[in-house]
């Protein structure tokens, strides 16, 4: 569903749906047309997206819709994550069925990157490539396969933040659920997997074989299966092999078309087992042009967070792969680093400066190079708690929770207990602001 379009000049909206003020239509997804409208009591800006039954549709046709609607607002209501954009309500109103999902204002959609005049740099290409697989991988695990992977559903936000959407042909492969599954071709064909195309059974696979499609395209600007009709696409996809990137350009690295490669291999066995995998080594690859361009040397990194407490029982290697999970980041003093209520799997290692702790406006505490924040975040998967905000010039190591778990044994063994160790220390300064602000 690609609500993206300029923001409208806002008009008295003519029509509701339960609570909500439809102010005009911003885009199509699958089976429902998508409008901006507004929560009349948060006041806040939200997509609506709408099945509408059409009076043509035979009862075969209408079913399949009423149960492709349930199993996107299952699915959408199932994944909370900073990646995926946010399912807020739900509804039937008149035999009209509704979705409603947070508005992001200003974005645009991976389409408008897949043309060979308009393409991005290949290190901002991995980038969104890394969220990508984060996010699927998420979905994947909670055991929702998206199966409409395509540039037109995969958002870019004005802060290049990855925003995935539509997920109205998305398969939940939780038992108490398959009664209601819709089956088939189902997807767009120019993105579907060999097995999507065969009408096989579709797992996970599916969808990074899509990914791969887009992947392709963002780095070359064209289709690795274009051809004049479905057909055509439909054989080139299950048979014929792509034409090697290095045909189109030759600033690729070598590991990242390997990575393309294994994404578009006609058998699910010759693929990626999962997402996960899949954005290990596209972070490998992320990190390593990173390195090359920062003005840190990897030598000088490790002996700045080599002295860090939070190392303390760290080995030399088990540092190392500490930091190649990690992404450097420097804020200027006062700018926020995370945000009270927003959702994020990462957490952060202080490395210089200081920050403050802040919760509803009120300074809690004020850590200093060593301490960690954001580890709940991704612990217990809920909201931030609080604000962190940079006191004075900052550098932190934002830490890929995710792909912790991609290190050695002995080095998550070391991550656990310096979170343990950490998290103890917030608790009793916190027991000490409390007995301070009692007084």
């Amino acid at each position: 569903m690609a609500h993206v379009m300029p923001e409208p000049t806002k008009t008295q909206a003519s029509q509701t749906i339960g609570k909500y003020e439809l102010i005009r239509p911003i885009g199509d997804g699958n089976m429902g047309t998508v409008f901006l409208a507004r929560d009349p009591f948060s006041l806040q800006d939200v997509a609506v997206k709408i099945a509408t039954p059409k009076p043509a549709d035979e009862d075969r046709i209408a079913r399949r819709r009423r149960k492709l609607f349930y199993i996107e607002a299952k699915a959408a209501g199932m994944l909370r994550h900073p990646n995926i954009v946010a399912t807020i309500d739900a509804g039937i109103e008149d035999d009209r069925r509704y979705l409603v999902m947070e508005y992001v204002q200003g974005a645009s959609t991976l389409d408008r990157y897949c043309a060979p005049d308009n393409l991005l740099p290949v290190e901002r290409v991995v980038g969104i490539l890394l969220k990508c697989a984060l996010a699927f991988g998420f979905a994947h695990d909670k055991g929702v396969v998206h199966r409409d992977i395509k540039p037109k559903n995969i958002m870019l936000t004005q802060d290049n933040e990855v925003k995935i959407c539509d997920f109205g042909l998305a398969l939940i492969t939780s038992a108490d659920i398959n009664d209601t599954q819709v089956m088939g071709r189902l997807g767009s064909p120019r993105y579907m997997s060999p097995e999507q195309v065969s009408e096989e059974m579709v797992t996970n696979q599916s969808d990074i074989f899509s990914l791969g499609i887009v992947a392709y395209e963002m780095l070359t600007g064209i289709s690795p299966f274009k051809a004049d009709n479905i057909s055509a696409i439909a054989k080139r996809i299950t048979r014929e092999p792509h034409k090697p990137i290095t045909e189109f350009r030759d600033d690729v690295p070598p590991a990242l078309v390997h990575i393309i490669d294994r994404t578009l291999k006609k058998h699910p066995a010759g693929r990626y087992q999962s997402a996960m995998d899949l954005a290990g080594d596209l972070s490998l690859i992320h990190d390593e042009m990173r390195h090359t361009a920062s003005k840190l040397s990897g030598t000088r990194q490790f002996e700045r967070i080599s002295r860090l407490s939070f190392f303390d029982e760290f080995e030399e290697a088990e540092i190392l792969e500490a930091v190649n999970t990690a992404e450097w980041q420097e804020f200027d003093p006062g700018s926020e680093i995370i945000v009270e209520g927003e959702f994020d799997e990462n957490f952060y290692l202080l490395v210089s400066g200081k920050v403050s702790v802040r919760r509803a406006d009120v300074e809690v505490d004020v850590l200093e190079p060593g301490a960690t924040f954001g580890e709940l975040g991704f612990i217990v998967n809920q909201a931030r708690t609080a604000t962190i905000i940079a006191d004075d010039k900052v550098i932190v190591l934002k830490i890929r929770a995710s792909l912790i778990d991609r290190t050695s044994v002995n080095c998550q063994l070391r991550f656990q207990k310096a979170f343990l160790k950490n998290l103890a220390e917030r608790f009793c300064s916190t027991m000490n602001f409390i007995a301070r602000s009692r007084r």
